[in-house]
Formats: C-alpha cells, structure tokens, sequence
C-alpha cells in the first residue's frame, strides 16, 4: 500500500527532476499519476487497523486537498464484506504537485517559476529563437533560483544592457549598471554567458576582457628580451617575441619553473593548469618542441591531452608507469579525479593512467620526485647538438626553496 507520505515523497522527486523543465516551457500541463497497490483481503484479515488507518489517511487528503484527486473502488470480500478503497491518485499542474511535495519545496518551485517567467516575459520578443531561452532556463534553473533578489534583478539589468550594447568594447568595471562588479561577473558568467547567447544569438558579451597572462623564464642569456629573465606578459605580448627557441619546457608546478638552471635553446613556462591549452596563441611555442612534465594524476594528463591538442610537437617527461612506480610512498589521493579517455596519449602515458585509477586515483606531485632525478631526465630531452661542454658554459640559478641548486 503507497500511504500518503510515500505519495509526497515521490512529487517531491518528481518536482527535482522536471521542475527545470517546467520553468523554461510552463507547467501547466504536469501530472503525477500515482498506482496506491490496495490491500488484498488476506492483507485486510492480517492487519485490518493498519488497512483502516491507511483508508482514512486517504479520504483525510481527498476531503482537504481538492486539487489532488483520489480514485476509489469497491471491494467485495467473503470474509470482510464490501469495502470502498482508494486505488490511485492524480495530481495535476506544477503548482499542485510541488505543494503536494512540501512547503519548502513547493516555495522553491514557485520562485524558480516566477522568476523564469520573468526572464521570458522580459527577453522572450527579443530572443534569436525563443526555444534557446527556454535551454537556457532549463539548463541554469538551479542557478536562477539560487540567485539573491538583489542578484536577480542585477542578472536582468546585465543580461538587458549586454544586449543592448553587443559590441561595447567596455571593460567590466566601465558597465553603467547599480551594483555590478568585476567578482559579480566572473561569479556569475556561466548564467549570463547561456541568457545573453539566447538573446542575442552571439557567444561573445561584446566586453574588453583581461588580458590572458603567462609566465615565461628564459634558461637561455641568448633569448632573453632586453636582458630580462623572468617574464609575465599577455599572450599577444609574449607572441610577438622574435625568437626561436629549440626547447620549451612547459611545467605545472611554479616552483619547478623557479628551479630550473640555464639551459641552452630552452625557456620553461608555467602551464598553470588547463590554462596550458592556451599556449597555442604563442607561435614560437605552438609550432616548436614542446617538453611536458605535470603531476602523475589524472588531471596531468588531461592537461597533457589539452597540450597535444593545441602544438604539434609534446613529449612528456617522468609521466609512465615506471616512475609512478618507483615513488609509491609517496602517493596521495587525488580530491577531484578527472574523468574520460584522452586519445592523445601515447602507450606509456595511457598505462601510467590506467594504473592511477586502478590504484584508486592516486597521485604523485610533480615535485615530490627528487630534483636531480628530474633534472638529468628533462636535460636528457635536449637536441643532441647541445653538447655538454656547451651546456657547462652557462651558469646554474641561485638555489631555490625546496630543491637544491640544480647543476649545469
């Protein structure tokens, strides 16, 4: 028998699962339709009080609730008689079935649904098609109704003004809008990326963005731009560098970039994550010999996927099963485990993964391994016409926090 708090419980499932979807096309249409499995008169011999208790509770409901209609049929049994039992219910519309499910949710339901109609009704006549800002409530719909009405309302005045204003060429701070700001913005792109797409139908927000930076040390004297070692500088600013390196180091781990000596031909730059795709807009590292070393974990070779992606020419470095291996101890567990297959992989690289995530996806940081090891493997990927005694003519770096002065 579905008592009447089962019968809640699944509306209230029923309201999580559809009620993004009510909010973005109307739910007035919505039904739940719910079999109550009556009792059997063997049922009714065993336990009559509870059977009785479990009629009443549904007549209760019928005789509250009119909105929530309760279907009835009669019973007639040898042992017990005629007997009148509820057999299914019907509640209809997304107002009945949230309130059926609770007083909290049916508040939450009836904020996410006013507030979408809002957004309808204020960008629906102006909308590149009306079916994308329905995806786009659909799709955010948590987001909307998890906004402040400060929020809210400032979401309206942004996503209105953008459209407005398509090609402003303004910065963030410059928008004419009360109560908008740069964290405002980058908090809440994602929701007024999707509305202004539906709008619009353009990906861009028409907005002058920060400038992507990217930090590069030059291990060659040969390289360095106006003498300067260590540099961090737009990507369109780092592109239009003359120069040709023969090897870019490019490694996730700040400290590894600060430990590196001078290496003839090379530069290290810091990848800084999934931002390392974006090496792609520098042509002297897009187009040149590209040498990745990140952590043994998933999301290193993602990032390495991400890489190959972008250049021509990535080889990884003490990324393989073996030297995963070789430091076990020294394994920690990985918080937020990347998921997928990376088809850029080579067999090694691939292997050393499987094996992260049979171990239950571990990890080995990229500067837990010893620096001299490191060192010798990464001096090992330069070209062969750098000799040694070509290489012992630069000087090595002051020595840095954690690792040891490297050698030349």
């Amino acid at each position: 028998m579905v008592t009447v708090a089962a019968a809640r419980e699944r509306a209230r499932k029923r309201v999580e699962q559809d009620q993004r979807t009510w909010a973005a096309i109307g739910g007035a249409d919505a039904a739940l339709q719910i079999v109550l499995h009556p009792p059997t008169e063997r049922a009714v011999l065993q336990g009559q009080a509870g059977v009785i208790a479990w009629v009443q509770s549904w007549r209760a409901l019928a005789a509250d609730q009119t909105s929530v209609r309760v279907y009835w049929e009669d019973r007639q049994w040898p042992s017990v008689g005629a007997q009148r039992v509820p057999v299914r219910c019907v509640v209809s519309g997304a107002d009945t079935i949230a309130a059926f499910a609770g007083a909290s949710i049916g508040r939450e339901w009836c904020l996410l649904r006013d507030r979408a109609s809002l957004l309808r009704s204020v960008f629906a006549s102006k909308a590149a098609s009306t079916d994308a800002l329905a995806a786009a409530i659909r799709t955010h719909g948590r987001a909307i109704r998890a906004l402040s009405e400060a929020d809210f309302t400032i979401l309206l005045h942004v996503v209105g003004w953008l459209s407005a204003h398509p090609y402003s060429g303004w910065r963030i701070r410059q928008l004419p809008i009360h109560g908008i700001d740069t964290k405002w913005l980058g908090h809440n792109r994602t929701l007024v990326e999707s509305l202004h797409a539906a709008v619009t139908g353009r990906a861009s927000l028409g907005l002058l963005e920060a400038p992507v930076l990217v930090r590069v040390r030059f291990l060659d004297p040969v390289l360095r731009p106006g003498g300067l070692v260590d540099l961090t500088a737009p990507i369109e600013q780092l592109a239009a560098l003359p120069i040709a390196p023969t090897t870019v180091f490019v490694f996730e781990n700040l400290e590894t970039v600060l430990a590196m000596p001078e290496l003839p031909g090379a530069v290290v730059v810091h990848g800084s994550g999934y931002a390392a795709g974006r090496l792609r807009g520098i042509p002297w590292v897009a187009s040149g010999r590209i040498v990745y070393w990140g952590d043994l974990d998933s999301d290193g070779f993602a990032i390495l996927h991400a890489v190959r992606s972008s250049c021509a020419d990535v080889t990884s470095v003490l990324m393989d099963e073996t030297t995963l291996l070789a430091y076990r101890d020294l394994w920690v567990p990985e918080p937020t485990p990347a998921g997928g297959g990376y088809g850029l992989l080579t067999a090694d690289e691939a292997s050393a993964l499987g094996r992260i995530r049979s171990e239950g996806n571990v990890r080995l940081e990229q500067e837990r391994i010893p620096w001299q090891v490191a060192l010798d493997a990464l001096t090992a990927t330069l070209p062969t016409t750098l000799t040694t005694s070509s290489r012992t003519v630069l000087r090595p770096p002051e020595p840095v926090s954690r690792f040891p002065a490297g050698r030349a």
